[in-house]
C-alpha cells in the first residue's frame, strides 16, 4: 500500500485515550466532503450514502457544505437524517412487515424530510401501497434494478411490467430508478469504466423506455464508491458514494484514482508479549472489521512492518523482528481495510481537531433503533 508515513495522524494527548478507540480527523472529513463535491458539475446530484459513519456531526458537516440528498440502508439511519433536517433521503431498502409501519412513523414524525424507498417486487408494492392508503399517505419510491450484483433488484430488461403494475397503486410515487453495483471493483481505471457504462445503457433504456410509457421524469441514482468517478460525469445520474467520508485500507489501495483521504483510525495498545517477535495488541473482532483475511483487517501507520498472526475477541497477535524495541504500552494507530463495519462496532468516535482530542461524536445510527 502507498501512503503518506508524514506523522498526520499522532494525537498529542493520547495518553488521555483508552484503547481501542475510533478517531475521525475532522480537517480530513472537512476535505473529503469538499473533494466529493469538486468532482461533479452540481452539487444536488450527490446522494451520499451514510452507512460508513452514522453519524450526526458528519451529516451536518455535509449539510453545511451544500449536499441536501442522502442515501441510508436503515430505519435508524433514516431517523438519524431526519433529525438533521435533510431533505431528502432515500431508504435504499424494499420494506416489508414491521419495517413499513416504522416507515410510516418515520414521515409523519420529521415532515420536513422526503422520505422514498425501493421497490423491486409487486407484492411489497402492494404492501406498501395498502399501509400508506389506510394513514392517508403518498409514499414515494424507486425500482430497484439487478444490474449484476445478484443481491435485490429486478433486471432492467423486465421492469417494465413492475412499473405498469405499480401505476395502479394509488398511494405510491415512482421518482426513479435505482441501481447499485457493487460487485464492480476493478482496479483498472477503465476496466471498471467500461463494466458502468454497459450497466448505465441497461438503465438508459429502461428509463426511455418508461418516459414513452407517461411515465415522470425518471431520476437514476446509480452507483457506489468504486463507480463513482464514472457516473460523476454523467450528468443524468445522481451519485450515492459513502465510504469516501472517512475512506479505508481497501480503497485506497483498489482505487488509486480516487484521492479521498484516510479519516478515521482505530487507536490501540500494545497489551503483553507473549514472546520475544510476538506483540499482542488490544484490538480485537469486537474492535475492528474481521470479514477479510487476517493480513487485511488493520494497517499500523507508525508500524507497517507488524503483521497480524492471529486474531480474537479482545486481542490481535501481532510478529516483529527479533531485534524490535516496542514496548509494553506503546499506541499504534491502525488504518482499517474495512472502515464501514468497523464505525459500526463503537457507540462513539472521538473527534481530532489540531492534533488533540476534541469532541465525543455519537455513532448514532448503529443502533437499529433510535425511537420509531
Amino acid at each position: 500500500m502507498q501512503i503518506n508515513e508524514q506523522a498526520w495522524y499522532e494525537i498529542s494527548n493520547v495518553d488521555k485515550l483508552d484503547s481501542p478507540a475510533l478517531v475521525i480527523y475532522v480537517d480530513r472529513v472537512k476535505r473529503n466532503i469538499q473533494t466529493l463535491i469538486n468532482s461533479v458539475n452540481y452539487v444536488n446530484r450527490l446522494r451520499p450514502h451514510v452507512k460508513t459513519h452514522k453519524s450526526i456531526a458528519v451529516t451536518e458537516l455535509m449539510i453545511s457544505a451544500g449536499i441536501n440528498k442522502f442515501k441510508c440502508a436503515t430505519i435508524a439511519e433514516a431517523e438519524m437524517l431526519g433529525m438533521c433536517k435533510s431533505k431528502d433521503v432515500l431508504l435504499a431498502y424494499q420494506l416489508n412487515g414491521p419495517k413499513i409501519d416504522r416507515f410510516i412513523e418515520l414521515i409523519k414524525k420529521y415532515p420536513a424530510t422526503k422520505f422514498s424507498c425501493l421497490i423491486d417486487h409487486i407484492a411489497a408494492a402492494e404492501e406498501l401501497s395498502n399501509i400508506a392508503q389506510n394513514n392517508s399517505l403518498t409514499i414515494a419510491i424507486y425500482l430497484d434494478l439487478n444490474v449484476g450484483m445478484n443481491r435485490t433488484g429486478i433486471v432492467p430488461e423486465s421492469a417494465v411490467q413492475l412499473y405498469e403494475k405499480i401505476t395502479r397503486l394509488p398511494a405510491l410515487k415512482l421518482m426513479g430508478l435505482h441501481a447499485y453495483d457493487g460487485h464492480i471493483d476493478e482496479v483498472d481505471i477503465f476496466k471498471r469504466s467500461e463494466a458502468c457504462m454497459q450497466i448505465y445503457q441497461r438503465v438508459l433504456k429502461l428509463k426511455e423506455a418508461l418516459l414513452a410509457k407517461g411515465a415522470d421524469k425518471m431520476e437514476m441514482i446509480m452507483g457506489g464508491s468504486p463507480s463513482f468517478p464514472i457516473y460523476a460525469q454523467l450528468n443524468e445520474v445522481e451519485c450515492s458514494p459513502g465510504t469516501f467520508v472517512y475512506w479505508d485500507g481497501n480503497y485506497l489501495n483498489g482505487l488509486p484514482e480516487q484521492k479521498f483521504l484516510p479519516s478515521a483510525l482505530v487507536i490501540g495498545r500494545i497489551v503483553s508479549m507473549p514472546s520475544n517477535v510476538l506483540l499482542t495488541v488490544d484490538i480485537g473482532h469486537k474492535s475492528v472489521s474481521s470479514e477479510y483475511e487476517l493480513t487485511r483487517r488493520l494497517r499500523f501507520l507508525n508500524a507497517p512492518e507488524l503483521q497480524a498472526v492471529s486474531h480474537s475477541e479482545e486481542h490481535m497477535v501481532l510478529k516483529a523482528s527479533e531485534n524490535h524495541t516496542y514496548q509494553i504500552g506503546d499506541v499504534l494507530y491502525g488504518l482499517p481495510y474495512h472502515v464501514c463495519p468497523t464505525c459500526a462496532l463503537y457507540e462513539s468516535a472521538v473527534s481530532i481537531k489540531d492534533g488533540t482530542l476534541d469532541k465525543v461524536w455519537k455513532t448514532v445510527a448503529r443502533n437499529r433503533v433510535i425511537s420509531i
